[in-house]
């Protein structure tokens, strides 16, 4: 146990342990000492995502975003895969939330126009979309970051592209 206090300014240290550990095959003084981490669980149980707080403050204050718009929101971010994938046909979101085809289909247009999800290649005859890093992200925040930095490099691609057009 350490103890610590302040006289005077002065830093004191009493009571120092000191610990060590030794290799039981060659009886060798090892430097450091082990710590044990017991096994991480997920305190959630199924899968789980990060959101931004800023953004969902914005969604909050779309007066848009309501209703059958934010129940389907709601509904793609909780079947969002790694790297804020999302690919499920409106088809099945109309079952799921018991929606009619053409209320799932405007609120998918309203998240794309506001730019909550991002509309990507056709895969068979639906599209796939991809939630908005700005809003939230599935996966290792290493990922995010490689993610981030490779639309960066891409905008800075763009402008230079159009720099030299014009």
């Amino acid at each position: 146990m350490v103890t610590i206090s302040c006289n005077e300014g002065l830093m004191v240290m009493k009571n120092i342990k000191n610990i060590s550990q030794y290799d039981n095959t060659t009886g060798e003084l090892l430097d450091g000492v082990l710590v044990y981490c017991g096994v991480k669980s997920n305190p959630y149980g199924g899968g789980w995502i990060m959101n931004s707080q800023e953004a969902l403050i914005e969604i909050a204050k779309d007066k848009d975003l309501q209703g059958r718009t934010l129940r389907v929101f709601l509904y793609l971010c909780g079947i969002l895969d790694f790297h804020n994938l999302i690919q499920i046909p409106q088809i099945e979101i109309c079952k799921e939330l018991d929606l009619k085809r053409s209320h799932v289909s405007l609120a998918i247009k309203i998240l794309v126009n506001k730019n909550i999800i991002l509309q990507g290649p056709k895969l068979g005859r639906s599209f796939a979309y991809r939630l908005n890093p700005d809003y939230g992200w599935k996966g290792k925040v290493k990922n995010l970051n490689e993610y981030r930095k490779g639309v960066e490099e891409s905008e800075k691609k763009n402008l230079r592209e159009n720099h030299l057009k014009s």
